[in-house]
């Protein structure tokens, strides 16, 4: 049941990764920013916000399991450079990009004078992303650039680091949690554990599990809820499942 579900979470990540050149722009930082200013609401504006709705039950499970960005790093990068992630202090990068982007994004629509229209495709081609050159040169790019920071920072670098969209969930993980919500959660078992280290050294963001397991605080703004913690364990001591 275990490595089952390790394996169907990486053929998941596969997927999306392959299909990248489809979806590349409903997760675009820079087109919403382009429709704002035109007074559009994209594709990728209704994609962060539904990030955001379902994190408050799911957590980061999307950069678990059905993430592009995701899929090329662990399906890809970890097999030539699968180091982890030293230290903690990058992974404030992504909040100083972050928080001037969303406000660009909000001074775009109030300069276009608010929503003039919703277009769900705005900027594809039949709803494909990559379908001319320069579509194909924006994926390429992107693609080198997740791929650099993966072997330059580590396992999941990008998510660390770069990433644009982890915040939205990162808010609805913080907002389930203070209000208690049922959903996704990685639950432990203290006594169960014999401090083999497994967790960690399986831990996709270089997360101190075990050490989180023996403070009894399994709440981390960098868990993604893979799972991988829990299947490598060797005597059950962490829990993957729905819970307040």
């Amino acid at each position: 049941m275990t490595m089952k579900r390790q394996n169907l979470r990486k053929l998941l990540l596969l997927f999306s990764f392959l299909f990248f050149p489809i979806t590349l722009y409903y997760f675009s930082p820079a087109l919403v920013i382009s429709g704002s200013f035109a007074g559009v609401a994209a594709g990728s504006l209704f994609v962060f916000l539904l990030q955001f709705a379902f994190s408050l039950m799911l957590g980061r499970a999307f950069c678990g399991w059905v993430c592009p960005a995701g899929g090329l790093q662990e399906c890809w990068c970890a097999q030539a450079v699968n180091k982890p992630v030293r230290h903690k202090w990058v992974n404030a990068i992504k909040y100083v990009i972050w928080a001037p982007w969303l406000l660009t994004i909000v001074l775009g629509f109030v300069r276009a004078g608010g929503i003039k229209q919703v277009d769900f495709f705005y900027m594809t081609t039949g709803g494909v992303s990559v379908a001319d050159f320069a579509g194909l040169i924006i994926y390429l790019l992107l693609t080198l650039l997740v791929a650099v920071v993966a072997l330059a920072v580590g396992r999941r670098g990008m998510c660390h680091t770069l990433c644009w969209m982890a915040p939205f969930m990162v808010l609805g993980t913080r907002l389930k949690n203070l209000l208690h919500l049922p959903g996704l959660r990685l639950k432990a078992e203290p006594d169960a554990c014999i401090q083999c280290g497994k967790c960690t050294a399986g831990c996709p963001m270089s997360l101190p599990v075990a050490e989180m397991v023996k403070a009894g605080k399994m709440q981390n703004d960098e868990c993604i809820l893979c799972g991988n913690c829990a299947d490598v364990c060797p005597k059950n001591a962490l829990h993957l499942g729905f819970g307040r």
